[in-house]
């Protein structure tokens, strides 16, 4: 079932949008301007708010280091970038859940070091988490990334095949990775993992658009590559029917992220919805696209919670960790 936070004025209707999207009005300063997210920040100036993100993916990935319950650079592959790092419990069993975390940065920044927001906070409360670094580029093309994350999801599922769930989890341009595991043939790997649930945050599903932006040069060299790996024009295009009926989506998007950013969530919501996924979508109310990252780090947080609500602000549906409960 599809959940829907209604706002006034939202176009919540189904359809394929692409003929219409408005970046295609749009002039390169504008397409900047809107993928951006620095430029939208409410409470501090983009310099400032990137520092202050980089200062608490520090002190964060320290204390959750300080531990001693960490496995860390563990090779998922056999690239020198492809390493993981699995923060566990303190109560060590076969039937953890796993939350596996993939970091943002446009793909061409941030790093697995500096990401462990959301350690403490679960790990506290029996989850395992895994942190997952892919080469970035320039050094490493997007095929290669999304190739990375399969591997790193594929060696959680071969260490750990007792596992009660592995849900993924990315910002921004690991959310797009993390959504383009709804494509990936496991066939060939020679193992399915469990996949229980995704925690899309803030993230870009058509990278069409970004080939018009400053951002593109190291990225996206021809429209084909934009579409292989856009989840968004491939759910739409070719459709892939869920694996798992049970498996949840969680789509969320900051109050005070750009339109753009809130047109791509929508309409990857709305994609889902039509191809039989079940799927929830939530604007995350006076967040802009940091301060999500920043509230992981809070154990009273929503997203931080084993039961993680997803059905708007009316609370009316949960994810559970612990076997993926709907109440």
């Amino acid at each position: 079932m599809c959940v829907w936070w209604y706002k006034a004025g939202m176009d919540v209707s189904g359809g394929n949008h692409r003929h219409e999207a408005p970046w295609k009005r749009m002039s390169k300063e504008e397409l900047d301007n809107q993928y951006s997210p620095s430029r939208w920040v409410v409470r501090l100036g983009a310099e400032e708010a990137m520092r202050t993100y980089s200062q608490i993916g520090n002190e964060v990935s320290k204390r959750a280091r300080a531990t001693g319950r960490s496995l860390l650079n563990v090779p998922y592959g056999d690239g020198d970038g492809e390493k993981l790092d699995i923060y566990l419990p303190e109560a060590v069993s076969e039937a953890m859940p796993f939350l596996v975390f993939f970091h943002g940065g446009y793909w061409q920044s941030g790093s697995k070091d500096t990401s462990a927001f959301m350690v403490n906070p679960l790990t506290a409360q029996g989850v395992a988490v895994v942190i997952v670094a892919y080469d970035i580029a320039p050094k490493g093309t997007l095929d290669q990334m999304v190739d990375q994350v399969t591997q790193s999801i594929v060696f959680v599922q071969k260490q750990y095949p007792g596992n009660q769930g592995i849900y993924l989890c990315g910002h921004s341009a690991g959310a797009h990775l993390a959504a383009m595991m709804l494509l990936a043939d496991w066939t060939k790997h020679g193992v399915t993992p469990n996949l229980k649930g995704f925690f899309l945050l803030s993230g870009v599903y058509d990278l069409e658009p970004i080939m018009h932006t400053s951002e593109n040069a190291p990225l996206l060299p021809a429209l084909e590559d934009a579409q292989r790996n856009s989840p968004l024009w491939q759910l739409e295009t070719a459709p892939t029917r869920p694996a798992d009926p049970a498996c949840r989506i969680l789509v969320t998007v900051g109050q005070h992220d750009s339109p753009e950013f809130h047109r791509q969530s929508r309409e990857f919501y709305q994609t889902l919805c039509q191809g039989g996924w079940k799927a929830s979508f939530e604007e995350l109310h006076d967040m802009d696209h940091f301060e999500i990252l920043w509230n992981l780090t809070q154990e009273d947080y929503v997203l931080t919670q084993p039961q993680v609500i997803c059905r708007g602000w009316s609370w009316a549906h949960q994810w559970d960790l612990h076997g993926a409960r709907q109440v």
